[in-house]
């Protein structure tokens, strides 16, 4: 599982890493973070795709949420029995089982 989040996290820190320089124009001096090709890139996009491209980031941040979602799904899924001990735990020290009747 650690290698499946690994493959899930790099790509997005990469491109969430240059769409912030890039926008923001901090390029250390080089042409990949420049403001220019940032518009350049989602111009050719949104051409692509045909919408606008001032919506293509939103899309992009809609898509990592649904990847997101569905990777912590399949993680709390392995996970259940150990995630339901851990509230069990938690509820029952919080609210305490009473064991029976007491005389």
């Amino acid at each position: 599982m650690k290698y499946v989040l690994a493959v899930w996290a790099t790509p997005l820190a990469l491109f969430w890493g240059w769409y912030f320089l890039s926008l923001n124009d901090i390029n250390f001096g080089s042409i990949y973070l420049s403001r220019r090709l940032h518009d350049l890139v989602f111009q050719i996009y949104g051409n692509v795709l045909g919408v606008d491209p001032k919506t293509i980031p939103a899309m992009i941040a809609h898509a990592c949420i649904v990847d997101t979602a569905i990777l912590i799904a399949i993680w709390a899924f392995r996970r259940r029995r150990e995630i339901a001990a851990s509230a069990r735990r938690r509820y029952e020290r919080y609210f305490p089982v009473e064991s029976g009747p007491s005389a």
